[in-house]
């Protein structure tokens, strides 16, 4: 009876059995005609942007087979098993020259590690040890990623998790795995990879899509799922329309089966993938792994902190120095000066100097003056690149005439301000921008109305202008410190971070391109940290 879903820890096993003879019906290709290997740094995230057909096999085929299905099979991807302690075949083909070779032909690799698997998986040699889960899944990604880099795998792959078939209804269990991949996930967006979950739709799968909106769960990016009902799709009715969307999913529609193209007979699964790259944060990303952040001043002590971002919460504290209390304005610029890093720009409270704080992904350089007199104006706001010259700009409030003004930035320094309001501008507060919230490529500006807690947009416009504002939200007297941090999830749309004053609490407001989601709590303890940065 064929199943409607495959039982992967079977396929394994099948899988391992088939092995010598699939490496040996493979070997019939090896006087084909191949190119010379490309160069590795050719090789860019995989998979890359795809969607169709693709296959895998339990040990890479060998690059002669490689070229014979590629000239002939209505395959463009392929699974490479490339690490994990219940990998089930050896991989004497799969080498950092292969990957390239297969890249350059045009293959789309989608690269699954066989860790630990789930501790009520009875037949697994390793399994997970439920009290020690997420060291465990941390580990796991580590040694995932030393493996990907060997292969010449870049960052922004996408590394998934293979899970085999495990018992249903054991609570503890799916809370191994969900802690396990959570952390793995989590450890994955710390070193600049990306995260994928394999398993079957009624075990694994359904275990993740019951996680995914859980508070402070780091969810895989990408999803690929088991059900063998030979529908080429990537849509099932088990996972909700808006999960794993847009282009994040791939699906095994085919269990183990023979095929012969160009003369070359493999023992493949069939898959079907419609996947893209993550959208890039824009900004926000001090540390340079890809995925936003968030700082902030402990007044206290005067030290300044960042928390890595993993598109869901927040970890990895890093020190950033002592002494800011001098400072009554800190904000991050982005990559102001050009030289590549998230930079910082402060205002010395006892002279109105503004300081350039160059950032390198974990401190500073040496600061540079970048004017004086700034003590004359409030709601210093990065806007981005708000007149397409190439570099970030600064807006501010003139504190005495409420006029706001553009201050084209130019690297280590400003040009010439402009006047973008005579006034009005006393009224509002809460400024942030950079974001782009209608879509139209130019940076946005957000502003509180204090009177009234109302939140409205002004939207960039042509030359550094702002064009006519929108009500975006009301309630927003009950935050302080919101600020924009690019796209925090990498869903496409910015986010927004703000500190709940009642609470104390850290809350990721995310856009929806007409309005905002649900805020979403991603840390406690922030009622006497300020500012956020």
């Amino acid at each position: 009876m064929t199943p409607t879903f495959s039982p992967p820890g079977l396929r394994q096993v099948f899988r391992r059995t088939l092995a010598a003879t699939a490496a040996a019906v493979v070997g019939a290709g090896a006087g084909l005609a191949v190119s010379s290997s490309p160069a590795l740094a050719a090789v860019g995230p995989q998979p890359g942007t795809y969607t169709g057909l693709g296959f895998d096999a339990c040990t890479a085929p060998s690059s002669a087979a490689m070229a014979a299905w590629r000239a002939n099979s209505p395959y463009q991807a392929v699974t490479i098993y490339f690490g994990g302690v219940d990998r089930g075949c050896t991989q004497p083909n799969l080498t950092a020259d292969w990957v390239a070779t297969q890249v350059a032909a045009g293959w789309h690799l989608v690269p699954m590690y066989v860790g630990l698997q789930a501790p009520c998986l009875e037949t697994s040699k390793a399994r997970i040890d439920p009290t020690q889960a997420a060291a465990q899944g941390r580990s796991q990604a580590d040694d995932a990623v030393l493996q990907a880099q060997k292969l010449g795998l870049p960052r922004d792959s996408v590394l998934v998790y293979d899970m085999e078939d495990y018992s249903g209804g054991d609570a503890a269990c799916t809370t191994a795995v969900t802690t396990f991949m959570s952390a793995w996930t989590a450890r994955l967006h710390d070193q600049g990879y990306l995260s994928g979950f394999y398993s079957s739709v009624a075990r694994g799968v359904a275990d993740q899509v019951a996680a995914y909106n859980t508070a402070g769960y780091v969810r895989p990016d990408y999803v690929h799922f088991a059900r063998w009902d030979k529908v080429a799709t990537a849509d099932d009715p088990t996972i909700p329309a808006g999960y794993w969307s847009p282009k994040r999913r791939m699906k095994q529609h085919v269990g183990p089966h023979n095929e012969t193209y160009g003369g070359v007979t493999i023992n493949i699964d069939g898959d079907y993938l419609d996947v893209a790259p993550l959208p890039a944060t824009p900004f926000g990303d001090f540390t340079r792994n890809g995925w936003s952040d968030v700082g902030y001043r402990e007044p206290s002590t005067g030290q300044l902190y960042l928390y890595g971002g993993n598109g869901t919460s927040l970890s990895g504290r890093l020190s950033l120095g002592t002494g800011w209390n001098s400072m009554d304005a800190l904000l991050r610029v982005g990559n102001f000066d050009r030289s590549g890093g998230e930079d910082i720009l402060a205002r010395e409270k006892s002279t109105g100097y503004l300081w350039l704080y160059p950032g390198t992904g974990s401190g500073f350089g040496t600061r540079v003056l970048v004017g004086t007199g700034w003590n004359r104006m409030r709601e210093l706001t990065p806007i981005g690149d708000l007149n397409r010259d190439g570099y970030q700009d600064l807006l501010a409030v003139h504190t005495s005439t409420g006029a706001l003004y553009l201050y084209p930035g130019k690297g280590t320094g400003f040009g010439p301000r402009v006047l973008l309001a005579w006034r009005g501008w006393q009224t509002l507060d809460e400024l942030n921008g950079g974001g782009d919230f209608n879509g139209d490529g130019y940076p946005d500006l957000l502003a509180r109305e204090k009177s009234t807690g109302d939140l409205w947009l002004y939207p960039g416009r042509a030359a550094g202008r702002l064009g006519t504002r929108t009500k975006v939200g009301s309630g927003w007297n009950a935050v302080r410190d919101m600020v924009q941090v690019g796209d925090f999830d990498r869903d496409g749309q910015p986010d927004l971070v703000a500190v709940q004053t009642s609470t104390g609490y850290l809350l990721r407001y995310p856009w929806q391109g007409a309005g905002w989601a649900s805020a979403v709590r991603i840390g406690t303890g922030w009622g006497n940290m300020t500012p956020l940065l």
